[in-house]
């Protein structure tokens, strides 16, 4: 394949694979095998909509050599290590799905896959021992995990995925069969350790905050009085748009505390973190089943996955009240309000956005790691390190 196609095809995947929700921004990475000795990925800390040929960097898969000013992902060496372990495989993509970075968390991999999904993935999916995001040693965890059996997938420990096949489209084939075997890998375990009855995962997550709190009520969120906002510090307004039916209300920002209607002490909830964290300029009331779940449960969340700790912050605290919430989120992304689902902050649109996705993923995770008992969270000294490097460097080139 000419280094030109090669290049297209990533650039088309990467788009394909922020449509579908297996990324987005800068996360994960994407591949193509050019020839036995090269192949193309996408570069370091750029988004992957608006990227040109130019951007994707081309790596020799023996060296890891590249040339020109465009940096590539820094997790280029287990792209590598797939190319050199599996020569029929041509392209890889490595995602931050959601149900497979659930799985990432826990001790094992799929030991067991059945039905059609082996005949595509394999029979089993290994999971990869646990480094930081560029290291050796996750290349060294992800290499051994390849070594252990022909499958196409590896689950890289508290991290995500690596999908490899022939071509593009098997790769995804394989990173959507593996979110279908690891939603079973979920249900099954919780049926049979639990005795849940959930055949979901929107009933699992109400299902075991349940179970947990010893609660049969299944606390429900009325989204009619709650709200998304904007803050204009030039104008010194915030606008929250509802999150039902999309109508707007203004408040001032530094204004007197006071609201309409009984949204009033969420909404005044927003104005407490405005007012606390001048770069926040936008708020996302997060209320998936996930983290409704775990708001539910009342305690900190600790990083169980690298970008939670990279994009929302070392820990999230839970509010008792939303009063409290300007409280609890300090230099975080994030705070819990209890029974209420999660405040997810950003600079801008796509930062909460950010958040948000990393809060629902890691409920997710944290009550999947209920199902199979303790989860070692990630070492805070590491969760700091990811924080500060994703804030100083990746961040701002996602900016650009």
């Amino acid at each position: 394949m000419d280094v030109l196609t090669a290049k297209k095809l990533v650039i088309e995947a990467g788009e394909r694979l922020v449509e579908t929700g297996l990324i987005a921004r800068t996360w994960g990475n994407v591949s193509c095998r050019v020839d036995d000795k090269t192949f193309v990925i996408t570069p370091s800390g750029k988004p992957y909509i608006g990227l040109t040929p130019d951007d994707i960097v081309e790596v020799a898969i023996n060296t890891l050599e590249w040339g020109g000013n465009v940096k590539p992902s820094s997790e280029k060496g287990i792209h590598a290590e797939v190319y050199k372990e599996h020569p029929e495989a041509n392209f890889v993509i490595h995602t931050h799905q959601k149900v497979a970075s659930a799985v990432s968390a826990l001790s094992t991999g799929i030991e067991k896959v059945a039905g059609e999904a082996a005949s595509l993935i394999g029979s089993v999916v290994h999971l990869g021992g646990y480094g930081l995001p560029g290291t050796k040693k996750l290349k060294k965890g992800v290499t051994s995990a390849l070594k252990l059996s022909p499958s196409k997938a590896v689950i890289m420990a508290h991290h995500g995925a690596l999908c490899f096949g022939k071509d593009s489209e098997e790769a995804f084939q394989v990173a959507s069969s593996l979110e279908k075997v690891c939603t079973d890998y979920i249900l099954d375990a919780a049926k049979s350790k639990l005795g849940l009855k959930s055949d979901n995962l929107d009933d699992f997550c109400s299902e075991i905050a349940d179970k947990l709190t010893k609660s049969e009520k299944t606390v429900e969120i009325d989204n009619s009085m709650l709200y998304n906002s904007t803050c204009n510090r030039e104008s010194g307004e915030i606008v929250f748009t509802n999150k039902a039916d999309g109508s707007e209300l203004t408040m001032e920002l530094n204004g007197a505390a006071s609201a309409i209607g009984e949204s009033a002490e969420v909404m005044l909830a927003h104005k407490d973190i405005y007012e606390a964290c001048p770069k926040f300029n936008n708020i996302i009331h997060n209320t998936s089943s996930e983290v409704v779940a775990v708001s539910r449960l009342g305690k900190t969340m600790k990083p169980l996955l690298d970008d939670f700790a990279q994009i929302c912050g070392p820990t999230v605290k839970c509010a008792k009240t939303p009063e409290k919430a300007a409280k609890k989120i300090k230099n975080k992304n994030a705070v819990l309000i209890k029974d209420m689902g999660a405040l997810c902050c950003g600079a801008n649109e796509g930062d909460a956005q950010a958040v948000d996705m990393i809060m629902s993923k890691s409920g997710l995770t944290l009550l999947t790691s209920k199902v199979f008992g303790k989860t070692k969270a990630i070492n805070p000294a590491e969760a700091w390190l990811m924080r500060i490097v994703y804030t100083l460097k990746y961040s701002k080139q996602a900016e650009k």
